[in-house]
């Protein structure tokens, strides 16, 4: 089944680490094979990733835009997961939950996982 994007006029998203941008009008694109989208809303750049949950979701984005399931990317992800507990305890089932999706390669849903919890942790210290 493929995947349908509605875009708004200028919107950006990424595929399989390319940067495209939509038109100056709506528009709707259809992924008829399996591929790493993520759209500008769900996209955290560098400079926001200034809390333990924005550098958790950050490492869990770089991972899956660039289709690494091991390596420096996997290191920094588990330190920011590891760093995401020590500062809120209590999100601790929900972190461990977004790294047992990291180990087994399912790095979309860590981050659907990772995104909520951003709003859970908003009142975190740095």
């Amino acid at each position: 089944m493929p995947l349908k994007l509605s875009l708004k006029p200028g919107e950006t998203f990424v595929v399989n680490g390319a940067v495209v941008r939509n038109g100056d009008r709506r528009g709707v694109l259809l992924l008829e094979t399996q591929a790493r989208v993520l759209r500008e809303k769900d996209i955290l750049k560098p400079s926001e990733a200034a809390t333990p949950a924005g550098r958790a979701y950050f490492a869990v984005m770089q991972m899956y835009l660039l289709g690494e399931v091991d390596g420096p990317l996997y290191s920094q992800t588990a330190d920011a997961l590891a760093g995401l507990i020590a500062q809120q305890p209590d999100l601790r089932e929900d972190v461990l939950a977004i790294s047992a999706d990291v180990v087994a390669g399912d790095l979309y849903r860590a981050l659907t996982r990772c995104r909520k919890l951003m709003p859970q942790a908003a009142g975190e210290a740095l």
